[in-house]
């Protein structure tokens, strides 16, 4: 989040971001609020799934927000979110999708004995980390990797990955054929 912030900050990205979590106290406020970007509290707890989302999508449109990027959101968006935000909505994740999906990904690849792990944007679908993937990098396991090393170190791709992929995004220099997502090179190439 705060990597997509600064991005915006140096221009890189033609973007006014808002942050919004379902956690009242989420570290994430208070870095957005730092860097004086509207951060926005929408708690979930003792709510039911449609009543959160309802509050979600009222909080997005209210605040003309028409491109959401999904960082240490750990909560599934439902279908009236992704259905009203198709192909608007993405989601970084620290595995090489579609390996490792879900929770705990450093310590499933770490379990499953791979030599490379990774990070991946992806477009947000109505599954589990399963939408078009639209960029990845790939982060080598060491012997000695512990889950905290490796994490440490597919974070530092994921900050140079995830602006990336929303730029990308935005510009509009791609195509989705099936789960493919094709970059298409700017005219005039």
């Amino acid at each position: 989040m705060v990597a997509l912030i600064d991005a915006c900050r140096r221009g890189e990205l033609n973007a006014t971001p808002i942050v919004i979590s379902n956690k009242e106290h989420a570290a994430g406020l208070d870095r957005a609020r730092e860097r004086n970007v509207q951060a926005i509290a929408i708690p979930s707890k003792g709510l039911s799934r449609d009543e959160h989302e309802r509050l979600l999508l009222d909080a997005l449109k209210s605040n003309e927000v028409d491109f959401i990027c999904l960082a240490g959101y750990m909560r599934l968006l439902g279908r009236s979110v992704v259905s009203e935000y198709r192909g608007r909505i993405l989601n970084i994740h620290p595995s090489l999708l579609p390996a490792f999906p879900g929770l705990d990904a450093q310590h499933q690849a770490l379990t499953h004995g791979v030599k490379f792990s990774g990070c991946t944007v992806h477009f947000v679908d109505d599954g589990l980390d399963s939408g078009p993937i639209i960029l990845q990098a790939v982060v080598p396991i060491n012997d000695d990797d512990t889950e905290e090393t490796l994490a440490v170190r597919i974070l530092s791709q994921e900050h140079k990955l995830y602006t990336e992929a929303v730029k990308l995004v935005l510009s509009g220099n791609y195509r989705i054929e099936g789960r493919r997502v094709i970059t298409n090179p700017p005219r005039g190439n």
